[in-house]
């Protein structure tokens, strides 16, 4: 039990901060981006190659969000600039990406069993005692989601951020205010982008490999800690959309890692998903008409 509950911690805290990103694009910027799928292990390998060159674990996260960053900036630029429909616009951007992993990685998969992560270096070797070791993984997880959260409040609070919720809720009002909503999108999904790659150079690092279909299925694992997240604690107004999100990825590999427990393999983690996602989605439609019907 304690192993389970560890595990469902660690994979929990690291899809976290990928949720954290399609939370963004989702529910702020009602934007849905299929890049995530390919920025997810963009983050991953840039990670993992940089490592592999002697770069410092740590410097290569913040490589790793740029690249993400950038990712995202190009989405946005072919829907806005070229009018492409956003969600053509992430199909375009995870299709081209897919090659682009390929390419930077230079094979489908790339250990990194033997090099020094964030995880596992001489730093911690020598400072951390043997009776905190198995809680290494999960305290750094624990330590980079808070900060990104707490970035991310910050972020939500500022002029832009109050403009990056405009977008999304009502762009007719950011148009009548001056403001060019095409680059308020661009800087959202740059923002989402980033987080999604981050997320994917920690998991590779946490793995201690990088797989080129590791992306698969990212927007879907991102939509459903959303949706468990925000529909769970749609009356608690005390509790921040962000650590909704937080505690909805925690609860959806909760529900994942129980449904292994049973005898299912780890083959169909992928069905697994398709099934809690098909009956979150249909739980909250069933919600949304009773509500309705009520009013």
């Amino acid at each position: 039990m304690f192993d389970l509950i560890l595990g469902v911690l660690e994979e929990g805290f690291a899809y976290a901060i990928m949720a954290l990103g399609v939370y963004i694009t989702y529910k702020i910027l009602d934007f849905p981006d299929l890049s995530v799928d390919g920025t997810f292990p963009l983050g991953g390998v840039v990670s993992v190659v940089l490592i592999i060159a002697g770069v410092s674990p740590v410097l290569t996260l913040l490589i790793s969000f740029l690249a993400g960053a950038l990712a995202g900036t190009f989405t946005g630029l072919i829907h806005v600039k070229l009018r492409v429909r956003d969600l053509f616009s992430g199909i375009i951007m995870m299709t081209a990406l897919y090659s682009i992993n390929l390419r930077i990685a230079g094979s489908p998969n790339v250990p990194i069993f033997s090099k020094e992560t964030i995880f596992e270096n001489s730093f911690l070797e020598k400072f951390i005692s043997d009776k905190f070791k198995p809680y290494i993984t999960v305290t750094i997880l624990l330590i980079i989601l808070l900060i990104m959260k707490l970035i991310l409040d910050f972020y939500l609070n500022t002029k832009s951020g109050y403009l990056l919720r405009a977008v999304g809720d009502n762009s007719t009002l950011v148009t009548s205010l001056a403001i060019d909503k095409g680059k308020v999108k661009i800087i959202g999904l740059a923002l989402a982008n980033g987080l999604v790659a981050l997320a994917g150079a920690i998991y590779c690092q946490k793995s201690g490999y990088f797989e080129i279909s590791m992306g698969t299925g990212t927007m879907t694992i991102g939509l459903a800690s959303v949706i468990i997240g925000t529909n769970l604690f749609r009356k608690a107004s005390f509790i921040k959309s962000t650590s909704a999100v937080i505690i909805g990825s925690l609860l959806y590999k909760l529900c994942v890692s129980i449904a292994i427990s049973f005898g299912l393999e780890n083959s169909d983690l992928r069905l697994i998903t398709a099934i809690l996602f098909l009956g979150i989605l249909v739980v909250s439609n069933d919600r949304k008409r009773k509500v309705k019907s009520n009013a």
